[in-house]
Order: structure tokens, then C-alpha cells, then sequence
């Protein structure tokens, strides 16, 4: 597996010489349809946007009405392309499909069980995500053991729980994604609201915002304003000047009402966008840009990394105002909440206090260490011990 900046450049390689550059969505749910649409508005016609999954008659379906819209708006100018019959329970079917389409980025938005958030279920039981995990990674796995069996170079982002899927497949030996997406970059924005309004400043896009926390702080600040105890990393500057602000009020006034329904995957897709995006800008604009990743470089929580475009070479490295040593130490207070212990040697460790909670409420026994290679049986104990009551 190569390092993420040996794929950096061979992507600007391609960029620079004008060749095609392809990105393949994996799973066309309601994150992929409106990845594909925000890609397809780009009116970029150095890209060749594949979709990929089992359906290909219900996928043409949503590439068609994808296509006609981006047409009425004159901006259909990528190549559109559906792979169908690529099972992502089956490793030699993905491997197949990444041999044939030969990706320049892929983007896992597939999901075990579709059609349902699961923090609707644990939020109000639990106050805690990381349950899930066992769920989040098993598709994600086939497709980084197909990545590793057919010698990919695609840069890769996965969707569902990075803060703790990435690591884990690292912790395991096996490939893992390059980036995770959403998170952070779902609460920025709302930062960016209060700030704005506060200053009078009109140019969102002038508030510089870094933030280090996990999935849970997300959760909890958007939903309660508060950061549960746990003191951030968090920096607000504008026009190269931080800014003179109490960080408590700018989490308080990031709980803005929000539909609960899929509508909300607009800001996934948006942080899967924000990723492609930022590397195409940073290398065809010689830029460096600041993005927002959850489980980049495999470790635990969200980061800020920076994509470095200005030199002879790209390079991707963490942002330098804050330390590693602080960042993960964020990270790992933060994601505690969220029932992660830690992420070691090819195991996820639930917390106590989660072990207990799920006792309690649901009267399922979870194991305090699970294995990557136990992921499938733990997920089909939380599906059939939880999901499927809660739903009935």
C-alpha cells in the first residue's frame, strides 16, 4: 500500500499531464446520490464519476435524474458511468470492480444496515455512538482487503465512524483508509454562524476555524451546546487574528435546529466533497488547504491535516499550531464518551460505563474487547439484540 503522498502525487501527475481523473462512489444511498450531484456541479470535464454497487438498474435510475438536473443547470460536463454487480460483502466481487475501474479516489459510502440512523437509537439510550462500531467497519473491511488484494493507489475516504473504523483496521495490519469524512466539518459551520453574526463579519469563508474532537463532541455540542467536561482544541481567527471570543458561547449556540431524516447525509456527502475537492484545488491551484478528517493517518478521533499543493511535491501533513500529543489526547477524552477505551493490536475496547448502559437498557451483553475478526458476529448481536427490537 502506498503512503498517502506517493498518492498525492500521483494523482497530480495525472492532473498535471490532463489525463482523466476517476472517482468511483461505492454504494449509491442518499450520501452517494448527493456526492454524485455535488461532483457532477463541478462541471469538470477532467473527471470520470463511476458509481458502484449490486443494483445497476436502480443506480441508472438515480445517475438519470442526477444527469437531467445538472443538464437543466448546465454543468453536465463529467463522464457518468454505473458499474453494477459488485457485491460488497464479497471481496473478490469489489476487488474485480477496482481492478476494472482503476479509481483515482473511492469513496466507501455503503452501509451494513440501510435506511436507519443508529444514533437514534443510542443517543437518547446510551449518549454514545462507538456500540456501532462492530457495524460501521465490516463493509469497509471487505473493501480495503479487495484495495490490498488489487495494488490500488486510489485515495481513500470512508464514510461511517472513521474515528474508530480507520484505526482499527490499521491496529490490524490490514490497508485502511486515507480519510474519513464528516464530523468536524459538520460543526464548523454552525461555529461559522455565531462568529459571523457576532462580528458582523459577511464572508463565512474568511472565519478560519480549527478544531480537534471526536464523533461524540460533534453529537453533543450540535444537540446540547456543551462539551461534557472535556476541554477542547479549538481556534478562531479571522483575517489571521484570533479572535477575542468565549469558546462556551460558540458551542452553546451551535444547537440550530435540523431535520433528523436522511436530508441530514447532505452534510456527509458535503464533507466527502470538501476532501476530493480541497486536493483537486490544492494541486491544480498550488495551495495548501486545511480540511477536517476523522481517522486520518489511522488514528483515533478528528484532525485537522493540511493538503500541501505549493511545492515541487504534494504533501499532506497534520496541522502544526497544535501538538500530536494534544490532539491525540483530545481525541481520546473525547471519543471515551462516545464508549471507546481504545483501539489496539486489532481490537476495538469498549468502555465500562457502555458495557454496563447496554446491560441495562437493552439487556444485551457486549464483550469488553472485540477482535476485527469477530466484527461480523458483534455486529449481528447488536442488529438482533437491538435493532431489530427498537424497530418492531
Amino acid at each position: 500500500m502506498k503512503t498517502l503522498n506517493e498518492k498525492l502525487n500521483l494523482l497530480k501527475k495525472k492532473l498535471d499531464e490532463g489525463e482523466k481523473v476517476t472517482i468511483a462512489i461505492f454504494g449509491l444511498g442518499s450520501v452517494g446520490c448527493y456526492l454524485l450531484d455535488y461532483l457532477v456541479s463541478l462541471a469538470d470535464p477532467q473527471l470520470r464519476l463511476v458509481v458502484v454497487g449490486r443494483n445497476a438498474e436502480k443506480m441508472q435510475q438515480d445517475v438519470n435524474i442526477i444527469r437531467t438536473a445538472a443538464t437543466i443547470r448546465r454543468q453536465m460536463r463529467s463522464e457518468l458511468i454505473v458499474e453494477g454487480g459488485c457485491d460488497f460483502k464479497d471481496v473478490a466481487s469489489i476487488e474485480a470492480a477496482l481492478r476494472k475501474i482503476q479509481p483515482d479516489f473511492i469513496v466507501n459510502s455503503s452501509r451494513l444496515y440501510a435506511g436507519l440512523k443508529y444514533g437514534t437509537i443510542s443517543w437518547s439510550n446510551l449518549r454514545a455512538y462507538g456500540i456501532w462500531s462492530p457495524m460501521s467497519i465490516l463493509l469497509g473491511k471487505n473493501m480495503m482487503e479487495a484495495y490490498g488484494k488489487a495494488d490500488c493507489n486510489a485515495i481513500s475516504i470512508n464514510t461511517s465512524y472513521s474515528d474508530a473504523v480507520i484505526p482499527w483496521l490499521k491496529s490490524a495490519g490490514m490497508p485502511y483508509f486515507d480519510f474519513g469524512s464528516g464530523n468536524l466539518n459538520h460543526l464548523i459551520p454552525r461555529m461559522k454562524f455565531f462568529v459571523a453574526q457576532k462580528f458582523g463579519i459577511k464572508n463565512l469563508n474568511g472565519i478560519d476555524i480549527t478544531l480537534v474532537a471526536s464523533h461524540f463532541h460533534d453529537v453533543v455540542i450540535s444537540k446540547e451546546g456543551h462539551t461534557e467536561g472535556v476541554k477542547l482544541l479549538l481556534s478562531i481567527k479571522y483575517q489571521g487574528k484570533e479572535l477575542d471570543i468565549n469558546h462556551d458561547e460558540v458551542y452553546k449556540a451551535c444547537g440550530i435546529p435540523m431535520p433528523t431524516d436522511q436530508k441530514r447525509n447532505m452534510m456527509n456527502a458535503s464533507s466527502n466533497f470538501d476532501i476530493i475537492y480541497s486536493i483537486l484545488s490544492a494541486i491544480r491551484e498550488k495551495k495548501a488547504i486545511k480540511i477536517h478528517t476523522p481517522g486520518v493517518d489511522g488514528k483515533i478521533g478528528g484532525y485537522p491535516f493540511i493538503i500541501d499543493g505549493t511545492g515541487t511535491d504534494v504533501q499532506g501533513y497534520f496541522f502544526k499550531d497544535f501538538s500530536m500529543e494534544q490532539m491525540e489526547q483530545v481525541n481520546r477524552a473525547s471519543i471515551y464518551h462516545d464508549g471507546i477505551e481504545n483501539v489496539e493490536d486489532g481490537y476495538l475496547v469498549y468502555t465500562d460505563e457502555l458495557i454496563d448502559k447496554v446491560k441495562k437498557t437493552f439487556g444485551v451483553i457486549i464483550p469488553k474487547k472485540v477482535h476485527l475478526s469477530d466484527a461480523d458476529n458483534v455486529a449481528n448481536l447488536l442488529i438482533e439484540g437491538i435493532i431489530t427490537p427498537q424497530l418492531r
